[in-house]
């Protein structure tokens, strides 16, 4: 098994309400991925980038069980023979719309999916989205991995608890608003150094009625280094990393290994 991981992520503009121009703008800016010399093994997009945060309309606006983006994306791994973590969409079920990351493997297959499990008061999300109930675990080529949506990143025990169950690689979508890049950062660090593993995060970029974002998404090794990092600008960051740095850290210094669970 490879242990390096080639990565695309995709920073856009959400237009809250136009699935269309967003499913259109996705779809130019995944093309472009795929088509240069630095071909992907995963691609990453942002958070509720097919409606934004369009909360008073999502219930109409929301795909019914994911259908329509399962089938365009799994076709599009499939064609390209690339995992793609879809970021999150509005997903309208029975019992209502939830903030759901699809993760497809190079044949196109959903390997797992993934529902927000923290809501975001600041932005009422509570009053609008089903929060989830189950942890984001996948593989990607083999590589054990973990997925959560923006305001997860300020649970650290939801990290602690992939990284317990062997990832080694998180994947985070968001749309984190200005003026709190320093969090973003700090967070996302924080995350990777104490988990020791590596961090791949995509944010949103652009205006959305009176809230405004900042992009940069970043990739975080485990010893807490960026390896790469976005401006505030339109663009896809690309990259790779070794899956063999994960090992090493964790074996110079065993936080694992000396943890004592029963006291705390």
């Amino acid at each position: 098994m490879s242990q390096t991981l080639k990565f695309a992520i995709i920073q856009m503009h959400v237009e809250a309400g136009n699935v269309e121009a967003n499913t259109m703008k996705l779809q130019n800016m995944l093309d472009q991925a795929v088509s240069t010399d630095h071909k992907p093994d995963v691609i990453l997009f942002p958070e509720m980038w097919n409606t934004g945060y369009a909360l008073t309309e999502i219930t109409t606006l929301a795909d019914p069980n994911g259908t329509a983006t399962k089938l365009w994306l799994s076709h599009f791994a499939a064609k390209h023979q690339v995992n793609i973590v879809a970021g999150s969409i509005a997903e309208a079920k029975e019992d209502g719309v939830y903030n759901t990351i699809y993760a497809f493997d190079r044949k196109g297959e959903v390997i797992n999916d993934y529902s927000k499990l923290h809501l975001f008061r600041l932005m009422e999300e509570e009053k609008y989205l089903q929060a989830g109930n189950k942890l984001g675990q996948l593989k990607i080529d083999e590589i054990d991995a973990g997925m959560m949506i923006c305001y997860d990143i300020r649970f650290p025990e939801l990290f602690r608890r992939l990284a317990l169950g062997g990832a080694k690689v998180m994947f985070v979508p968001a749309q984190w608003p200005n003026p709190r890049l320093h969090h973003w950062r700090t967070l996302l660090m924080a995350r990777a150094i104490e988990n020791q593993m590596y961090v791949i995060a995509c944010n949103r970029m652009g205006t959305s009625g009176e809230s405004t974002f900042f992009g940069h998404s970043i990739v975080i090794d485990p010893w807490g280094e960026i390896v790469a990092e976005a401006g505030d600008e339109e663009t896809i960051l690309t990259g790779e990393i070794d899956m063999s740095v994960v090992d090493k850290v964790r074996s110079t210094i065993p936080v694992f290994k000396d943890r004592r669970p029963e006291q705390y």
